[in-house]
């Protein structure tokens, strides 16, 4: 079905509480491990129903921010979605309860069942009201983030219309788009202190109610994290900071000598040939077009997924007033659909939303099968392993995106994997100390976010006042709406550039293993997904180093 005319509906309060009610009720009459399975059958089909109805809203309320009917629906779901965890809570504690579990671990697995032990201990009664507010909290970034018109080169312009002049091949272009940008910025930090102190309070608060020594021990169990804790984080932090902050430091001193300054600033950042970065060749139908080819000549499984995809008009990718910035990919249930949201500026990041954000939806149409749907996909750094390999898996096809300019691109995407994994452990860090003193006044987590600067980026020279002032973080979504998701994708990373590196000695292998690991969805734990896909676990004692070591090499041999 296209996504134009996919229904949509309110999903009913009073309805979906009384069908809690019923389900719970059966789980706890079954009689035999049928009867239990035929009540999770049932849980399924209604979660897809609400699942679906509930992306539906999201889609179409990031797609236009300023349309009243969608606001009102996603503003509806903030409100209702914690009221409902009070019955899915009862619900799942009968699953785990019941006299049947261990018959139903026996025939879909014991991992559903130990996710659900996690989930309980992430919600009460007692913070519902808290979980509303967070809700109403986050919605509010977005929207204050997508409210962005900027004045610049004649035009009013959105955060994402605005990023294609911070690489533009002109310094003092660059240089006055990141200070209209900086500038915006720095007029809202005010009421984006007091939101982020808002939230920083409310997850405290609901950590301390649910019996959690802080928000850190809950945002992990949020992030339903079943084979690793801080504790190897924090080992793979110090890995990056150790191996590979030095490796991203030479590539990034020889991107200031190639472009031609003496120290890169935050509108040098993103700049990597004194000519210009390379730039996609042709509209975003030829794109698409180049994308359909890759996809048939890649695979007969990828060759089925974007037909589907195309054939459904299951992407809204053109940048526009209102529309929310950032990209993502969301699964429609009910529809066995993924829906693909980007917002194309004319920068080598449209291309990303036919490598990056199609992989993690090809995973989706692979799965689109799994029962227990919540074992259709892993948790998330395993799922940013599908779309960060997807990227480099798309490498022999990028000439029909970017002709002449494939050298640069390809060159400028794998010292990109490697530059961004500083910056993202560097995230990881910020929020660990946030969440270790809640406390914190808005001055004192500038100043440690300056302060990892100088740890994770010491070759970044911090301009203008909204970077000088440390306020760089505000910019970073997640850390106000998905709190610990981030070293997701540097733990995907480390698995995607083994990917990279297998891919140069011998691709048909590599995509074996892809197919094996993306063919699991999330029936397993992360760490096994990798071990059972053949590939170097992140946390092994050298995989990122091994990696990072041919990234680097290959990089030397093939600097344009």
């Amino acid at each position: 079905m296209k996504f134009n005319d996919m229904p949509y509906q309110r999903v009913a309060f009073d309805e979906t509480v009384q069908q809690y009610e019923e389900l719970e009720t059966a789980v706890r009459a079954a009689q035999t491990p049928e009867d239990a399975m035929a009540a999770l059958r049932a849980l399924d089909d209604m979660g897809t129903r609400v699942n679906t109805m509930y992306s539906l809203a999201y889609i179409h309320s990031t797609k236009d921010t300023d349309d009243e009917f969608y606001a009102a629906e996603r503003d509806y779901y903030d409100e209702v979605g914690p009221k409902l965890g009070e019955y899915a809570q009862k619900l799942e504690l009968a699953f785990l309860q019941s006299p049947h579990r261990a018959a139903l671990e026996r025939e879909i697995g014991p991992l559903y069942f130990s996710n659900l032990e996690i989930a309980q201990r992430t919600f009460s009664p007692a913070v519902i009201e808290d979980l509303q507010e967070e809700n109403r909290l986050t919605t509010e970034y977005q929207k204050l983030m997508a409210s962005a018109q900027i004045g610049f080169d004649g035009k009013t312009l959105t955060l994402a219309q605005l990023s294609p002049y911070h690489r533009d091949p002109d310094r003092a272009v660059r240089r006055a788009s990141m200070q209209a940008r900086a500038d915006w910025m720095l007029a809202q930090s005010e009421r984006l202190d007091a939101l982020f102190d808002e939230l920083v309070n409310v997850r405290a608060r609901v950590a301390d109610k649910l019996g959690y020594p802080s928000f850190i021990e809950l945002g992990y169990d949020r992030m339903t994290r079943n084979c690793y804790g801080p504790r190897e984080a924090a080992r793979f932090r110090e890995t990056v900071r150790a191996h590979i902050v030095p490796l991203a430091a030479k590539l990034k001193e020889k991107q200031a000598s190639r472009i031609g300054v003496e120290r890169l600033t935050h509108y040098d950042d993103a700049f990597e040939f004194p000519d210009g970065n390379p730039k996609p060749t042709g509209t975003p139908e030829d794109i698409f077009a180049h994308g359909k080819a890759m996809y048939h000549e890649l695979s007969p499984d990828t060759a089925e997924f974007i037909d589907f995809m195309l054939e459904n008009e299951l992407f809204d990718v053109l940048t526009r007033k209102g529309k929310a910035g950032g990209g993502y990919c969301i699964y429609l249930p009910a529809h066995k659909s993924p829906f693909i949201f980007a917002n194309f500026n004319g920068t080598s990041d449209d291309i990303d939303v036919l490598t990056h954000e199609a992989g993690h939806a090809f995973a989706d149409y692979q799965n689109r099968d799994v029962f227990p749907s919540g074992l259709m996909s892993p948790t998330y750094e395993g799922c940013e392993v599908h779309s960060m390999s997807m990227e480099f898996f798309a490498w022999p096809y990028i000439e029909g995106f970017f002709g002449p300019q494939s050298g640069k691109y390809r060159f400028m995407h794998l010292s990109g994997a490697l530059t961004f994994l500083p910056y993202g452990t560097m995230v990881d860090e910020f929020q660990h100390l946030v969440y270790e003193n809640p406390a914190m006044t808005p001055k004192q987590r500038n100043d440690t976010w300056l302060a990892l600067e100088t740890r994770y980026r010491p070759w970044l020279d911090n301009d203008f006042t909204f970077y000088g002032e440390g306020r760089r973080w505000q910019a970073q979504a997640h850390i106000y709406e998905r709190p610990f998701y981030y070293i997701d994708y540097c733990l995907a990373q480390s698995v995607a550039l083994s990917f990279w590196s297998l891919c140069q000695k011998d691709p048909n292998d590599a995509w074996s293993r892809y197919m094996r690991y993306t063919s699991l969805g999330g029936t397993q734990p992360f760490t096994q997904l990798v071990e059972q896909s053949g590939m170097p676990s992140p946390f092994g004692s050298d995989a990122l180093q091994e990696a990072a070591r041919t990234a680097a090499a290959w990089l030397e041999a093939n600097e344009v």
